[in-house]
This record gives C-alpha cells, sequence and structure tokens, in this order.
C-alpha cells in the first residue's frame, strides 16, 4: 500500500517538476497541494476537536451527578458519546492517515527514481549496480543508492563527462537538487561534519514543538475530578501527538534533506491552518 501512495505522490511532484526544474521548490508546491487536499480532514478534525472540548464539559457534569458511582458514569458517558455521534477514538483516523503519508513519502525521497521520475528497472539497475561497484572500490556506503546515482548523473552533466551516447540516460537520471545552497540529496546522519546539513532538520524540530504547542493549547481543559476511561483516551491521544514528531525527527537525519524539508514545509502550513482555523472556529456551537 505504502508503494502505491508513494508511486502516486511521484507522478504528482514529477508533474510540478517538469514545471519548475527544481526539485525542492517542486516540494514545497506539492507540500501546499497535498495540504489543499487534505483540508477538508483537517477541518473534520478541528470541528471535531471544538465538539469535544463541550463533550468534557458534559463529562464533567456526569461526574459530579453520579460521583462514587463508576459503572453508571461509564455507562452515561458511553450515551452522551452515542447522542453526538461522536467516538472517543475520533483522532485515529487522523493518526492512521499521518502515518500513510510519512512512510509514503519517505519512500518517495528515498528513491525518486523509481516512484517519482519512473525510471526504466533495468536502465536503473545498471546504473545502480555501476555506482554501488564504484562506492565498493572506494569503501563507501551509501544506503539511498538512486541518490548516489542522481548525485553521479548530475555532477558528469556538470562536468560534461559524459559519452554521447548515454547523455540521454544521464539527463533523465539527474534530478536538480540544489536550493537556496543546499544540496536536497544530501543525508545528515552521512555528512556530520558539515553544520549546513542540519539547518532543515532543526527548522523543522523547532516548527514540530511550536505546532504540538498550538494543538496542546487548543485541547487543554482543565477539569476536576477523574474518569479512568476518558484519562485513559486522553493519554492516547496525547501519546500519538508526540509519537508523530520524534519518529519524524529521528527519521529526518537519516534520510535525504528532501524529506525534511517536505515535513518542515507540512508543519509550517499545519501551523498556519491551525492558527487560521482556530480563530475561525471560536467558541461558536457546533
Amino acid at each position: 500500500m505504502i508503494d502505491f501512495f508513494a508511486d502516486l505522490f511521484g507522478y504528482v511532484l514529477n508533474f510540478i517538476y517538469g514545471f519548475v526544474k527544481n526539485y525542492g521548490l517542486a516540494i514545497i508546491l506539492f507540500s501546499i497541494l497535498l495540504k489543499i487536499i487534505m483540508l477538508p480532514l483537517s477541518i473534520k478534525q478541528q470541528k471535531t476537536m471544538k465538539k469535544s472540548i463541550k463533550v468534557q464539559e458534559q463529562t464533567k457534569e456526569i461526574q459530579e451527578k453520579y460521583k462514587g458511582n463508576q459503572e453508571k458514569i461509564n455507562q452515561e458517558i458511553l450515551d452522551l458519546y452515542k447522542r453526538e455521534n461522536m467516538s472517543p477514538f475520533s483522532g485515529c483516523l487522523s493518526a492512521i492517515v499521518q502515518i500513510i503519508l510519512l512512510f509514503s513519502i519517505f519512500y518517495l525521497v528515498r528513491s525518486p527514481l523509481t516512484h517519482m521520475v519512473k525510471v526504466e528497472p533495468e536502465l536503473l539497475d545498471t546504473y545502480v549496480n555501476e555506482v554501488k561497484a564504484e562506492m565498493s572500490e572506494n569503501n563507501e556506503n551509501s544506503s539511498y543508492p538512486e541518490i548516489a546515482v542522481i548525485k553521479e548523473a548530475t555532477q558528469k552533466l556538470k562536468e560534461n563527462d559524459v559519452p554521447e551516447e548515454k547523455r540521454l540516460d544521464y539527463e533523465k537520471l539527474a534530478i536538480n537538487m540544489s536550493f537556496l545552497g543546499l544540496d536536497l540529496s544530501n543525508v545528515p546522519i552521512q555528512d556530520i561534519s558539515n553544520p549546513v546539513v542540519f539547518v532543515i532538520p532543526i527548522l523543522y524540530v523547532i516548527s514540530s514543538f511550536i505546532s504540538i504547542r498550538i494543538s496542546s493549547n487548543m485541547s487543554r481543559k482543565k477539569e476536576e475530578g477523574s474518569n479512568s476511561q476518558i484519562d485513559a483516551i486522553a493519554n492516547a491521544n496525547k501519546s500519538m501527538m508526540w509519537f508523530m514528531p520524534i519518529m519524524s525527527i529521528s527519521i529526518a537525519i537519516i534520510a535525504p534533506l528532501g524529506l525534511a524539508l517536505y515535513w518542515l514545509v507540512n508543519n509550517l502550513l499545519m501551523i498556519i491552518e491551525r492558527l487560521i482555523m482556530n480563530r475561525f472556529f471560536n467558541k461558536e456551537e457546533i
């Protein structure tokens, strides 16, 4: 399933790249387009969040009314969710979508020649094997052979060091990954001596914590008393909220910078989206 979405996103990214001829700019425009497509889900999620706050207020009233009768409290809360046509696990759909996006985009930037450019497997295997053999001779290793192929093809075209009979192949394999002085094919963990490669991941980390802070402020609701069922659900949702950024940060430093750029742009768009929708969906009745 992940390969399917990686291929699908690859078609869109390659279409955009065909116009802008820059991988970084294509990723930014792709991120904006994807955010627009996902906007209905975001709006629904925002409405659910606001509705959840109101349900929590009614939950508190139930806890106070039937204090000491836990079985009655649990039953009344379940009836409340049914009347409001709301699931305690309504945030799970959003989490599932985020996980699919996370791995699909990772597959895409890890193997752009497969999922984006759609290079013929036979041709790709030929150049991947050549690059692996060359790197083996130099005692080098790469977890991303397609990225290594792109680097070599781009460099040889730049130096005009390509046999004429192979020029079309190299032009197909080369992707312009230079963006604002950064090479988006670089992998931070493989280039630790170069501090520049950590600029995008660091900005991504900062944006992640800002996004989490905004989400926490929007969903925070101080309550007296407690209910084991509601607490368990709240803790699960809170864990999921932190799980995605932590996983993303871990992957960002071992993946090509193109992935971190996508996540950074996505975070910035998410922050803007949440601030706007939080003002739009103020404390009106839903």
